[in-house]
């Protein structure tokens, strides 16, 4: 013991007491120490301080006199008995310690004895009830006074006891003690110190060392948390040792008796879970290389420390007689599954250590071979694969070795040098600079010339250099294939001694081998440096002759591949990657096989100047170049660096998405991975979806943070998307996504998600799902809250609503979908003209014009007028906003049409006839102009309108539109159409004036014309002017004047019309005939559209009207429009079948036409008797009867 601590534990001041002073109750450094010294085992210090420090107390109590009495203590002769021990234990104090059994403990335990029956009576009388409460015992606290103090008896026994004793009685609190003629007094918490101490003290040698070992077994289970390797199994013994603890903890309370079988039990428990210790210890400090190379050997420490632990476990119950059955049968079921336990390494330390034996049995393993090993070894023994953690673990693992060299474990060390050199064939052991300087060093020792083979590497048989060379029995070597074949042949004797051998000897001549393969890889070696130059300098064959033996070198071994990225051929392979096809093919090749699985050579590639470029443009050619192309770039992606340079190339991901979508599978399924591998960049994930690689922007969209979410919608609001596009997003699930934004109380993300929304909605199929998915009605919701935040804001959403209403137009019958499915839709929104800006008005108006061309168009129609639409449009009309005006003119053109005239006479004017019409002239809107046009031709043929378009000048701006045949697209004869329309009310028979003003522009000419080359309700329109003209012409035909004088010379007389017998002419009597207007009326009786053949027979019959029969009939029958009239007995029209019988009534009035027509109408006219309604009957039935079919008073009529 240091002469230091012999001074401290005989020091007073250290125990509290000053020098020159005696100051009872006062606690020092020692007191607080004591049971922390006990605990520890060391029994001796206290043996040697304790006497000692109790005489000094109790010689300061009796400096202090008899003031304090509370009660008193006889310690008999036992206590002077012992005083006159410390001058003894004073004398041997400083010696290196004090064995125990130096000193006799039996005062002790008398000293015990003797305070443990008196000291019932201080603590009840000085200790509160309250506090009486906090003394553990049997029975509930609440109970009696009674039950208190028994169970205060019954622990007065126990250690615990003095504990709780020591803290809770006041520290003023005194006893007196009495001996003979002397006197003192004592503390009663430091007498509760004391009786701990001494009831420690009296318990034995065994006592301590179950002490120890439990607290042995809890530094175990903290260390066992640490340990690198084998958590399991060490967990799996902590529970054993947990399980054991009680059980010591029941034998040191039981206060057993020392016997030797005892003692060697709890010795063998205490050392082996030491041992274990010291195990956990070392595999938490220890290189974890090191540790799993010896697994196996941990996990048998392991399994021998369990058992050895049961055995001295199960001598317990043997050893003494104190233990209750309880705890007897608790060790036998504890021993029992500690000797049956079993620690085995786990599969993956079993695979990896059996693949580290092959690869030092083979002593020819690769770069790749020690790659996957040592990446294996990384995975299980919990470390990064990144080269620093594996290079420091390496480091670590050889510091190990150099420790077991020193221990003198040679062989250990042996072993373990030889996985040391199988794991640094990897990457990851040493860095590019060290391999390369020890690769020049070896190339440059061994020369620049071919070696030839010795002659004993050929082998007698084959005359080939041996690849695996076998001894036979006479001590000849041959390739074993050969020699196989030979034995296999029946031969029995060596071929070249013909001595007889065992056939079944075949040594491998490792030797041989291994100098053959040295011979081999220096040949190559030389081979490799020496190429580089020729392929650099050499013409086209010699280059492609050069890289073909580089590529079946590099296929041969991946050693061959690692000399090869030494020789830095990769800036050479780079740089005649822009030669011809097949030296790029052979080129790409080769790169790809270096870069596989090798930072280095990824390394190498990527900071070579522009050699991902030229890897990238190879994309673009012949299919094969393609696959190799994007089979090297998908390597070359594995390398962070060269990751993130391929997705920066200009064009790649461009051709890349081209790629996964080819013909070619594997070329496909290449670039659709490193598509994925690149998608790690959300610029690559813009510029993908700018190719039209939508995958990983949805991905981000749906599941990406916010922030990246709202990158991705803004892409989408900013790209050009087509139709295409638009569905594959929407195919996709992209509107999920992008409503959640929306929803968003955000103002930005809700802004970006309504621009994705704009762009999006463009398309007619993604317009209804975004209808049918409920997105039209927060939609309407946003917009009807005139409290829109931002002006931008409310544009886009109307241009949505806009947008999803034109996607409704023609759309499918049987499952149609509404935008607008209530009233207060209909309204909310048409009020929305009245107060917002122009933009937002113009899309609204935009909105409704779209659906008055969809399915529910009667019914926006009816409410539109309803809530006044008519008048709003009409003031709109006149709006400087030319956006704005042309959407008004088209909504109200749709409205005009089944206007009530009521309607129309209050809201158009002189003025807004006049604005019409100077949309006509000036607008360049072509759909403008159409709708103005079209408003002027549904407007009702009231007198007063008519007057103020002809005030207004509007007859020849609308004929220009006629007679303008230019550019006759399907918007150009739509607007004609409507001119036609808006004419008709200029021909109407009761105002000649009108009439003739009309004919005046020249268009009953430009009526005709259109007759052949109109759509069909251009012509259906020019035949009902055509017939208004010629209801008109009878009354405008001029009587043909008398000759004067003798006619013989007088000037011949004017030639009459042959249907109105007076002089005619187009623009003064509107004559059919002299428009040349009856061929092309009858051709289009032929039309397929009935309203077109209708309104043409209305113009032809104007000519057999009253007088003109005969003559009109004529002009018909001339032009063969007879025939069409009788077809037209089968038409399902029923205006044109009517039509057309009272014409055939009335032309076979005459006998002429009767015998000429009469036969081809009979069959028709007896089919409508029979199938007809009675109006149609009554004329059928009159027409036969005109032909002598019928008799007059038939049933019929």
């Amino acid at each position: 013991m240091p002469a230091e601590m012999r001074y401290q534990l005989t020091s007073m001041k250290f125990w509290g007491y000053e020098s020159g002073q005696t100051k009872p109750g006062k606690l020092g450094m020692g007191w607080k120490s004591l049971v922390d010294l006990l605990y520890k085992g060391e029994r001796y210090l206290l043996t040697l301080t304790l006497p000692l420090l109790l005489v000094q107390e109790i010689r300061a109590y009796m400096s202090m006199g008899s003031r304090h009495f509370f009660s008193f203590l006889d310690l008999s002769f036992t206590l002077s008995f012992w005083c006159k021990i410390v001058s003894s234990l004073a004398e041997v104090h400083g010696r290196e310690e004090v064995s125990i059994s130096q000193v006799n403990c039996a005062p002790l335990g008398l000293i015990k004895a003797i305070l443990a029956s008196r000291f019932i009576s201080i603590f009840s009388f000085f200790l509160p009830y309250n506090k009486l409460d906090k003394m553990p015992g049997p029975e509930s606290v609440a109970c009696g006074e009674e039950n208190k103090m028994r169970n205060v008896s019954i622990y007065v026994q126990s250690l615990k006891f003095w504990e709780i004793s020591a803290s809770l009685l006041p520290p003023l609190v005194i006893v007196l003690w009495l001996h003979g003629k002397e006197k003192g007094r004592i503390s009663l918490p430091k007498l509760c110190c004391m009786m701990m101490v001494l009831d420690l003290l009296s318990s034995g040698p065994t006592g301590t060392a179950i002490s120890q070992t439990i607290e042995t077994i809890s530094e175990f289970l903290v260390t066992a948390n640490d340990v690198l390797v084998k958590k399991d199994s060490f967990k799996e013994l902590g529970a054993y040792m947990e399980r054991i603890k009680p059980v010591l903890e029941e034998l040191r309370k039981g206060k057993v008796s020392d016997s030797e079988t005892l003692n060697r039990a709890i010795e063998t428990m205490n050392k082996e879970i030491k041992d274990a210790k010291l195990l956990a210890l070392e595999c938490s400090k220890k290189s974890r290389f090191y540790l799993l190379m010896n697994c196996r050997s941990i996990v048998n420490k392991l399994e021998n420390h369990t058992k050895h632990l049961s055995s001295a476990l199960g001598l317990l119950p043997l050893a003494t007689t104190d233990l209750s059955s309880g705890i007897v049968e608790e060790i036998e079921k504890l021993c029992e599954n500690m000797q049956t336990c079993r620690f085995k390494a786990a599969l993956d330390e079993e695979e990896i250590l059996e693949k580290i034996d092959s690869g030092i049995r083979e002593n020819n393993v690769d770069r790749s071979y020690a790659n996957k090993l040592i990446f294996l070894i990384s995975e299980a023994v919990g470390i990064s694969n990144e080269r620093s953690a594996i290079k420091l673990e390496l480091e670590e693992f050889k510091s190990e070795i150099e420790k077991a060299r020193d221990r003198k474990e040679l062989a250990e060390a042996m072993q373990m040098d030889q996985i040391i050199a199988l794991l640094e064939r990897a990457d990851a052991a040493s860095s590019p600079r060290d391999k390369e300087n020890k690769y020049f060093a070896k190339r440059q020792s061994l020369g620049s010339q071919i070696l030839e083979p010795l002659q004993s590497f050929f082998c007698p048989i084959t005359q080939d250099v041996m690849v695996d060379p076998v001894e036979i029995s006479s001590g000849q070597t041959f390739e074993r294939s050969a020699i196989e074949k030979w034995f296999a042949d029946g031969n029995k004797s060596c071929p070249l001694t013909w001595i007889p051998l065992d056939t079944s000897i075949l040594r491998p001549n490792k030797k041989l081998k291994q100098s053959i393969q040295e011979w081999h890889d220096r040949n190559i070696m030389i081979r490799i440096a020496t190429l580089k130059e020729k392929i650099l300098s050499g013409n086209d064959e010699e280059v492609l002759r050069d890289l073909q033996i580089l590529q079946n070198l590099c296929e041969e071994k991946d050693q061959h591949r690692e000399w090869v990225i030494l020789e830095n051929y990769i800036p050479t392979l780079i740089q005649i990657l822009s030669k011809k096809r097949d030296i790029t093919k052979h080129s790409l090749v080769i790169l790809g096989m270096l870069a596989k699985d090798n930072e280095e050579a990824k390394r190498k590639i990527s900071t070579t100047d522009r050699a991902i470029e030229s890897i990238v443009k190879s994309l673009g050619r012949r299919a094969e170049e393609r696959k190799l192309a994007v089979s090297l770039l998908l390597e070359l992606s594995k390398y962070d660096m060269a990751r993130e340079h391929i997705g920066k190339v200009q064009g790649c991901i461009l051709l890349l998405v081209t790629m996964s979508s080819g013909d070619d599978n594997q070329a496909a399924r290449d670039a659709t991975e490193l598509l994925e591998k690149l998608s790690y960049s959300d610029q690559n994930v813009i510029q993908m979806a700018k190719a039209n690689y939508f995958k990983h922007l949805l991905q981000r969209l749906s599941a990406g943070p916010e922030d990246i979410k709202m990158i991705m919608a803004t892409t989408l609001a900013e790209m050009e998307l087509t139709d295409h596009n638009r569905e594959s997003l929407f195919d996709g699930g992209v509107l999920v996504p992008l409503l959640h934004m929306f929803s968003h109380n955000d103002l930005r993300v809700k802004t970006v998600a309504i621009k994705a929304l704009r762009n999006l909605s463009n398309s007619k199929k993604n317009g209804q799902e975004m209808i049918r998915q409920g997105a039209a009605r927060p939609l309407l919701n946003l917009l009807f809250n005139q409290s829109i935040y931002t002006a931008c804001l409310w544009e886009d959403i109307a241009t949505i609503i806009v947008q999803l209403a034109a996607s409704t137009i023609s759309q499918d019958a049987q499952t149609p979908v509404l935008l607008l499915d209530s009233d207060d839709d209909v309204c909310n929104l048409f009020s929305l003209v009245s107060v917002s800006e122009p933009v937002v008005q113009q899309n609204i108006i935009q909105t409704f014009y779209a659906l008055c061309q969809t399915p529910s168009a009667s019914y926006i129609r009816t409410k539109l007028k309803e809530y006044s639409a008519v008048p709003k449009l009409v003031q709109l009309c006149e709006n400087e906003n030319q956006n704005l005006r042309a959407s008004a003119v088209k909504l109200l053109s749709c409205l005009v049409a089944s206007c009530d005239e009521a309607i129309i006479q209050e809201n158009v004017n002189q003025k807004c006839i006049n604005t019409l019409l100077r949309i006509i002239k000036s607008s360049s809107d072509k759909e403008e102009i159409l709708s103005a046009m079209g408003i002027i031709c549904y407007l009702p043929e009231m007198d007063q309108i008519t007057e103020w378009l002809l005030d207004a000048g509007a007859l020849p701006i609308i004929t220009s539109y006629v007679q303008n045949r230019r550019d006759r697209d399907h918007l150009r004869n739509n607007l004609v159409e409507n001119a036609i329309g808006a004419l008709c009310r200029f021909t109407v028979p009761k105002n000649l004036e009108w009439q003739k003003s009309a004919a005046e522009t020249g268009i009953i000419t430009d009526l005709v014309q259109l007759l052949e080359n109109g759509t069909p309700l251009t012509k259906q329109r020019a035949a009902q002017s055509l017939t208004q003209f010629s209801n008109s012409s009878f009354r405008l035909s001029r009587p043909i004047p008398r000759r004067k004088g003798l006619w013989c010379f007088s000037a011949p007389a004017d030639i009459g019309c042959m249907v109105h017998g007076g002089i005619c002419s187009v623009k003064s009597s509107f004559c059919l005939l002299e428009a040349n207007a009856v061929g092309p009326l009858t051709k289009t009786l032929g039309d397929s559209d009935p309203g077109v053949c209708e309104a043409s027979l209305d113009a032809l019959l104007t000519l057999i009207e009253g007088e003109r029969l005969q003559s009109g009939s004529k002009v018909l029958a001339e032009a063969n429009a007879i025939p069409h009239i009788i077809r037209y007995l089968g038409s399902h029209s029923p205006g044109l079948l009517e039509k057309s019988l009272n014409a055939l009534e009335r032309i076979f009035r005459l006998v002429e036409f009767k015998q000429m027509y009469g036969p081809s109408a009979q069959m028709p006219l007896v089919d409508l008797t029979q199938r007809g309604n009675g109006r149609v009957r009554s004329m059928s039935a009159r027409i036969l009867a005109h032909l002598n079919v019928l008799h007059d008073q038939s049933s019929y009529f």
